[in-house]
């Protein structure tokens, strides 16, 4: 007989490292702590990324995973570049976390949802490449913000900015029920290159890849270019989203329970 649970499903956040003077600091926007909680229905888990953590254990107790957005970059040595801009900033040790713990859920088949950065460091763990300044590139939008690219995190900067076409078929038109939607745009980098397996699930009028499935992986899978997390409490588009890795997780701990 099922054991009934006594809590609702755990998702690990892995958070950013920041320095705040001369004093290292681990980050977790409180956006994405409370979509996970308030649209997902989980209990966000704050995962530390120094590159020791016990993935293992932490995965024990796990019924989902979801990597956010940052502001620092996955490091280009890891798909074979040089630094572009050496101005803008780079997490090292959250690479060091979360390009295995990406590997490791895939082959657990574990839930899994990305936001921006984390749509990336899925790409690059799985052996693709990014662009590191797709507004360089002939033909290519700047996909940096719809307002104050400069900025702070200002509702300005997340305004929305372009379309996105669905791919007829997919998880993603089978979460929103549509073939378009409109979406914010904060990112200067993007994939160049999908990782073998890598499903294109949505992309922007300029051909950029904005969403994307794994095909490797056998339960629930989503990365996500924008930011769904942003007035998720609002948007019927991300309560979707958060609601079905929220299915997802749940599904999961039934089974853990068991």
């Amino acid at each position: 007989m099922p054991v009934a649970a006594t809590h609702p499903p755990l998702v690990l956040i892995p958070c950013d490292n920041r320095m705040f003077g001369d004093v290292p600091m681990v980050v977790l926007y409180n956006r994405y702590f409370d979509a996970v909680r308030d649209q997902a229905g989980c209990l966000p888990i704050p995962l530390p990324c120094t590159g020791k953590e016990d993935l293992e254990a932490y995965l024990s107790i796990a019924d989902g995973v979801m990597l956010t957005g940052s502001p620092a970059n996955v490091h280009p040595s890891h798909f074979g570049q040089a630094v572009h801009d050496e101005s803008l900033p780079l997490d090292a040790m959250r690479d060091a976390t979360t390009l295995p713990l990406i590997r490791r859920v895939v082959e657990l088949g574990m839930p899994l949802l990305a936001i921006c950065r984390g749509l990336q460091e899925i790409n690059v763990a799985l052996g693709g490449r990014l662009h590191q300044a797709i507004q360089e590139l002939p033909g290519r939008d700047d996909h940096r913000g719809a307002r104050g690219r400069a900025g702070a995190l200002t509702p300005e900067r997340y305004a929305p900015a372009h379309p996105v076409m669905v791919t007829r078929g997919g998880c993603l038109a089978a979460i929103l029920g549509c073939d378009e939607v409109v979406v914010n745009s904060v990112h200067g980098q993007g994939i160049d290159r999908p990782a073998d397996g890598v499903r294109v699930e949505a992309l922007a009028p300029d051909g950029q890849i904005e969403a994307i499935s794994l095909a490797a992986h056998a339960g629930f899978s989503l990365a996500l270019q924008w930011h769904p997390e942003w007035r998720a409490s609002e948007d019927a588009t991300s309560q979707k989203i958060f609601a079905a890795f929220g299915a997802a997780c749940q599904t999961w701990c039934a089974a853990r329970q068991r």
